[in-house]
């Protein structure tokens, strides 16, 4: 006695899987984000740097290209200065290998805990100088600046001890 599996051709396997093939297609067509609809940037993640060896503290921000922009198109960031001064503009040019950017603020001092800071965004079209992408959002340190020193410990790429800072001789660092 045959059983039902030996009773299946090759002809009802292929319309059975073609069958499978189109429901995951609609299924996949119906849950995709269009890409019309996405930004062109994504702000991944920010916050602020300090660097306790070269006495140095900065803030910035990583940003995702979501849609085809440009070659040489350029990314613009205005940082806030925590000083009170004019703010920092910072760029770079996109490249069409290139999906990450991340763009930083100069060193700055006066950098109060829990003080937001503004950031503005733009992404600014190669060619005609359309802004394609524009955005504001804050950063906010949890610690002061104070925390620094107020030369740096190190320096050189070997991180070789800062000669002007005294040493306690009976302390071997």
């Amino acid at each position: 006695m045959a059983s039902w599996f030996d009773r299946i051709t090759l002809r009802q396997i292929a319309f059975g899987a073609g069958a499978a093939l189109v429901c995951l297609f609609a299924i996949g067509w119906a849950t995709r984000d269009p890409p019309a609809d996405k930004p062109y940037l994504k702000i991944a993640g920010s916050g602020f740097m300090f660097n306790y060896r070269v006495a140095d503290a900065y803030y910035g921000f990583t940003a995702y290209v979501q849609k085809p922009v440009r070659n040489l198109s350029l990314l613009e960031a205005s940082f806030e200065d925590p000083a009170g001064g004019p703010p920092h503009v910072v760029s770079t040019r996109l490249s069409p290998r290139t999906r990450q950017y991340s763009l930083r603020s100069p060193p700055l001092s006066g950098i109060e805990k829990d003080r937001p800071y503004g950031v503005d965004v733009r992404l600014i079209q190669a060619g005609d100088g359309a802004v394609l992408f524009s955005d504001h959002f804050t950063v906010t340190s949890q610690i002061a600046d104070d925390i620094l020193p107020k030369e740096p410990l190190t320096i050189g790429p070997g991180y070789t001890r800062n000669p002007r800072l005294s040493v306690d001789e009976n302390h071997r660092g």
